[in-house]
């Protein structure tokens, strides 16, 4: 099953003292803001595809390489909120074209990457410009269409990320069959085709009486956080889970967490904390953040270490994986809207529950059934039909139950940082699966251990959904479908119903 990378949970809806007009073309706006969602989703996922491509072509170990996920979704979780916050005070349509030219110049990057330094190093300006598209997306639709058709609007723009993690794995491995650098130069002309028709279709939205500026010293130390402790799990079964590197990191991951609470708890004054501490005081929020970075945990473990058993395990080419792995995502995105529909009715946090549950079988079933032999239809298949039903049931309900607990005035801030936690979560995933893999005697035995380790993953955040209870869901029309991530989660629209005691959240 492949990365849908989701669409990351961002968005600032327009607030209403400045809400402009809907725009005069405003399908247009959607056609340019679908496709740079589509961008960054795709590139996600066709780099997970040309993981083993990369390996071979910079002589690179898969640690080394895993930073060409890691940095990316890193730095995506951490600049998510602040653009977002950017956004609402200079003006969404300037961030979002601003956003959609750093990435490009990303992908042009990374395209003429001379070594792995240098292709994170662009993975990381990619990012930057994906989580300023991402964070100002939802919010240009919502200013340019009228209330009455922004629930077909949604609905397009949440299938976006359905597409594109049905089309990410076999256009990934077929651009690989050329050359991995097409992964990226396939962005160039799309991308530039949607600033220029930005430029002229984009409505400017912004809220005036957000004057605070995101808080750069929190977002570092963020940064530094999940940087260091996923160093530390990368490096650990080589350098021993003793030595003084990987101790060093881990400390400094704990220290720099700890530093991050005390400046979110004194943020100065004029600023907009990286952690909103206020948002965890409501029960359900928080249970179904930590349920979903602890599912996205064993997501990201999965998609990557897929890939790499189906490439190295079975010897598929890039192409043959690309189009083995379509079933996941095709089957999570048609089930979302029925996953929808059903935790509406018996409670999101139990139907959450229950796809964590059929993902862990999924993955149980690989654990037993595969061997070495190639045998796709019956070793392999019925475990990506289990996972990709289980992925739809999960996103949705969980990203309703975050969205839900929350009124309309912290929505915007509790995406933002329901999204940040998804991410940070596949970055943790990237990293646990490559520490339980290493020095595994085989392919087979380090597939086993990465399977055991999704499961484990998948279990515990089932438990902490089921303690989310029925949550509350908004109108499904307007419920995003999922889209798995490393991009890229569904954002619901605003719900009036408030619970706990979030009234003066913001």
């Amino acid at each position: 099953m492949s990365a849908s990378t989701e669409q990351p949970s961002t968005p600032s809806p327009a607030s209403p003292p400045s809400t402009p007009p809907p725009a005069d073309r405003p399908g247009l706006v959607l056609l340019v803001v679908s496709a740079a969602v589509f961008l960054s989703a795709l590139d996600l996922l066709i780099v997970n595809i040309a993981f083993p491509t990369l390996s071979a072509e910079f002589d690179a170990s898969t640690v080394a390489l895993s930073w060409v996920l890691n940095g990316y979704t890193i730095v995506f979780a951490a600049l998510l909120a602040p653009a977002g916050r950017m956004a609402d005070r200079i003006g969404r349509r300037r961030v979002f074209l601003t956003g959609l030219a750093t990435f490009l110049a990303g992908s042009l990057g990374c395209a003429l990457a001379w070594d792995v330094h240098s292709l994170v190093a662009f993975r990381v300006v990619q990012a930057t410009g994906g989580a300023m598209v991402t964070a100002t997306s939802l919010a240009l639709l919502l200013a340019a269409f009228p209330p009455a058709r922004r629930a077909q609007a949604i609905g397009v723009w949440s299938a976006v990320g359905g597409v594109a993690a049905a089309l990410g794995p076999p256009i990934g491995g077929l651009l690989v069959e050329v050359s991995w650098r097409w992964i990226f130069l396939v962005n160039i002309p799309v991308g530039i085709a949607a600033l220029v028709v930005g430029l002229r279709v984009l409505p400017e939205s912004r809220d005036e009486s957000e004057t605070r500026r995101p808080d750069v010293v929190g977002t570092v130390l963020l940064v530094l956080a999940v940087g260091l402790l996923a160093y530390g799990l990368v490096a650990a079964p080589d350098r021993g889970w003793d030595s003084a590197v990987v101790l060093g990191a881990f400390t400094g991951a704990v220290v720099a967490g700890a530093l991050v609470g005390l400046r979110a708890a004194r943020a100065p004054r004029g600023t907009v904390p990286v952690l909103p501490l206020a948002l965890f005081r409501v029960r359900s929020f928080t249970l179904a953040s930590l349920s979903m970075a602890i599912f996205m945990a064993g997501f990201a473990g999965m998609l990557l270490g897929n890939v790499l058993w189906l490439t190295g395990g079975w010897g598929f080419t890039p192409t043959q994986a690309g189009f083995a792995l379509i079933p996941g995502p095709a089957l999570a995105a048609l089930t979302a809207v029925p996953a929808g529909r059903l935790g509406a009715r018996v409670g999101c946090g139990l139907v959450g529950a229950t796809g964590m549950t059929l993902f862990a079988l999924g993955t149980l079933f690989w654990f037993f059934q595969v061997g070495s032999d190639p045998a796709f239809v019956t070793d392999f298949l019925p475990g990506q039909i289990l996972t990709g039903i289980g992925v739809g049931l999960t996103l949705t309900n969980l990203s309703a139950a975050a969205s839900s607990s929350l009124p309309p005035p912290a929505l915007a801030t509790g995406t933002a940082t329901f999204g940040a936690a998804r991410q940070i979560g596949a970055t943790l995933g990237v990293a646990l699966l490559l520490a339980s893999v290493a020095g595994a005697g085989g392919e087979l035995v380090g597939a086993e251990r990465g399977w055991l380790l999704i499961v484990c993953l998948a279990g515990a955040a089932a438990v902490v959904a089921l303690a989310v209870g029925r949550g509350q869901h908004a109108d499904l029309r307007v419920v995003p479908a999922p889209v798995p991530v490393p991009a890229p989660v569904s954002v619901p629209a605003p719900l009036p119903a408030p619970v706990d005691r979030a009234e003066h959240i913001r």
